[in-house]
């Protein structure tokens, strides 16, 4: 069983991109996707991937945004940087505080939480970086801004609540569509990301807790409470996201604080199941129809 799951996947990634594209929607989503007319919101992020918009290669880019971050919000919503070294050295780690977060600008998932640095080595950290930025993200899924962002490791400061907890991601789905003033915002939360339980949530702007799953995330057992900070949370995605018919914005809070994580243009690669599956229809029509043959921006 697992070589022929090799020997899938060896012949997928052959393939040219829109095809290898219909066939993983076909395999998670449960249909195969209309490419030319896109309806469903799977469908039109399938189109991004195909056809970015020039401006997605630096705003992927976790360390390149934080420009755009502080030119259109300001520098206290930035977590601190604690070095992005062109190279990931013994004297880099060695300089390192005794908590921090190890992360990648190239892609999705590439973070490493370290909470005591006595407890870690910089020859396990090496490895894990070096595996890393061997990675190249576009073939992973196919999304075509990943391709020139050139991969970089960097560091950051470790957010932890006064509990000790790492904060919740908090991500605002922000649909300004054809051109309008004031976006549509769904709001998924993320709590206990690794931890033991990890939970995901999904409420809308007035935070009420949507019948909706994430993913493979359970349900919190019960809504989390609203958070003090909502209005302004919503005001830095929108100030984030206005030039945009569409992108997620991820932040964090902290008592009063607000923190950027990233922003995504393409969730999901555009073969992410939802449930219901309504919500990829909806979704899709708060959405601009994307631009079929290249970026016209």
């Amino acid at each position: 069983m697992a070589i022929g799951k090799t020997l899938v996947k060896r012949a997928l990634d052959y393939l040219p991109d829109s095809a290898y594209l219909l066939i993983a929607h076909r395999r998670k989503v449960g249909r195969f996707p209309n490419l030319r007319r896109p309806t469903t919101f799977n469908e039109k992020i399938l189109q991004r991937c195909l056809h970015p918009d020039a401006r997605f290669v630096e705003l992927t880019d976790k360390i390149a945004v934080r420009d755009y971050v502080r030119r259109t919000i300001g520098e206290e919503f930035l977590i601190p940087l604690i070095a992005s070294p062109p190279t990931f050295t013994r004297e880099v780690f060695d300089a390192l505080p005794s908590a921090f977060v190890m992360k990648a600008n190239h892609g999705s998932g590439f973070v490493e939480v370290v909470r005591d640095k006595s407890r870690s080595s910089f020859e396990e950290l090496q490895r894990l970086a070096q595996r890393w930025l061997a990675t190249d993200f576009y073939r992973v899924a196919r999304e075509r801004h990943y391709r020139t962002i050139k991969p970089r490791i960097f560091f950051e400061e470790l957010l932890v609540e006064p509990s000790g907890i790492i904060p919740a991601d908090i991500k605002l789905h922000c649909f300004f569509g054809r051109g309008r003033a004031k976006p549509t915002v769904y709001i998924a939360v993320i709590s206990d990301r690794f931890g033991e339980h990890p939970r995901g949530d999904m409420y809308d702007a007035n935070w009420n807790r949507l019948d909706v799953d994430i993913g493979h995330y359970a349900r919190s057992p019960q809504p989390a409470p609203r958070p003090e900070s909502l209005e302004r949370m919503l005001s830095v995605a929108t100030s984030l996201a206005r030039d945009f018919e569409y992108v997620r914005v991820d932040l964090y809070t902290i008592g009063e604080r607000i923190y950027f994580g990233e922003l995504t243009f393409t969730p999901g690669a555009g073969v992410f199941p939802m449930t219901p599956d309504s919500m990829d229809y909806e979704w899709g029509r708060l959405m601009n129809q994307p631009l079929l043959h290249g970026d016209r921006r």
